[in-house]
């Protein structure tokens, strides 16, 4: 197995390309470095990589048509996890162009390498935010996304139409995975654990929208990387038993692609979030309370059963633990 991880120096494919590292499985890294958050963040888990064996690296913008397709053709790898995109839900309604670049023309720029270079498999991020107005919960991957409500959302879907079209028409074995709110060191300096940890310490507001009444899926890094790999030997295969008449949109008979969901399988409340993290810290946070932001789901919840049917794969960070390793990370790479 060689494995091409775009995105390799991201909060996910960090986590992904250390853990095959350690099973001495190859790995070729892509990242352009983008500036969205800090670039030495994304710098200093590069070198955690590059200390390891196997791991080889290319810093290249997925945007670039000609060398992403050079990339695949020197390399050569059986496998690619498509993790690179410029992320961030609220970010999408200020900068659009930012998104189709990434996650539009990068992803098919990715998918016409796996074409011209063929792959056993195609892994692909996609989102929980593709659920949009859906409000049954829990999710499940046969809910509708046809009303995503950001364009970050919109783009992920966009994502997903596109992999089935080329499984369906190259045959590339794909599977996209949905991602719920995911956390855990070395994360992303936007998120929510990370904002607020920084803010508790320097005893500033932590802005909570609309009084912390939302809930969310959250899911350590670790078993989001756990079940990355667990998906990487199982490509999906065409269902002559799939019904056309009507159809199952997480899976298709058509071609060899399949969509599952991946995350913890548990809604917490943002304010049971906020108080594990004061304990941890031992201080109490000060609440800045703020209006809903368009577009944000009010709750989000994952069906992993599919996931764990097929791979047995079961998460197994609970947020106290989970809260705790990111904080002792925080406390460690910023010295407080």
């Amino acid at each position: 197995m060689r494995v091409l991880i775009t995105g390799a120096a991201g909060f996910i494919g960090f986590h992904l390309s250390q853990r095959l590292l350690h099973r001495n499985i190859e790995v070729v890294g892509l990242d352009c470095i983008s500036t969205y958050y800090s670039a030495q963040l994304k710098r200093d888990r590069l070198s955690i990589l590059e200390s390891l064996d196997g791991f080889k690296f290319y810093e290249e913008d997925l945007g670039n048509a000609d060398a992403v397709s050079k990339i695949f053709g020197d390399e050569k790898p059986t496998h690619v996890v498509n993790l690179a995109a410029q992320p961030g839900v609220r970010y999408s309604k200020e900068n659009p162009r930012a998104y189709a670049h990434s996650n539009i023309s990068g992803f098919l720029n990715v998918l016409e390498s796996c074409r011209a270079n063929p792959v056993e498999h195609l892994v692909f991020a996609s989102t929980s935010s593709v659920y949009g107005a859906t409000q049954a919960l829990p999710f499940t991957e046969q809910d509708g996304t046809e009303h995503p409500l950001t364009f970050y959302a919109a783009s992920k879907k966009a994502n997903e139409l596109m992999a089935h079209n080329y499984a369906h028409l190259f045959d590339i074995p794909a599977t996209g995975v949905r991602f719920f709110t995911v956390y855990g060191p070395w994360g992303r300096p936007d998120m929510a654990l990370f904002i607020f940890t920084k803010a508790i310490l320097e005893n500033r507001p932590i802005p909570l929208f609309n009084g912390g009444k939302m809930a969310r899926d959250f899911t350590y890094v670790e078993d989001i990387a756990r079940g990355l790999e667990s998906l990487l030997p199982l490509p999906p295969s065409k269902d002559d038993n799939w019904n056309s008449k009507s159809p199952d949109p997480s899976f298709s008979g058509v071609a060899p692609y399949k969509i599952l969901n991946i995350g913890r399988g548990k809604s917490e409340e943002l304010m049971r979030y906020v108080s594990v993290l004061e304990e941890k810290l031992g201080k109490k946070a000060i609440i800045d309370n703020q209006p809903y932001p368009e577009g944000d789901l009010q709750a989000t919840w994952a069906d992993t059963t599919a996931l764990e049917s097929l791979t047995g794969f079961k998460p197994q960070i609970d947020i106290e633990e989970g809260v705790s390793n990111f904080v002792d990370w925080y406390m460690d790479y910023f010295k407080q």
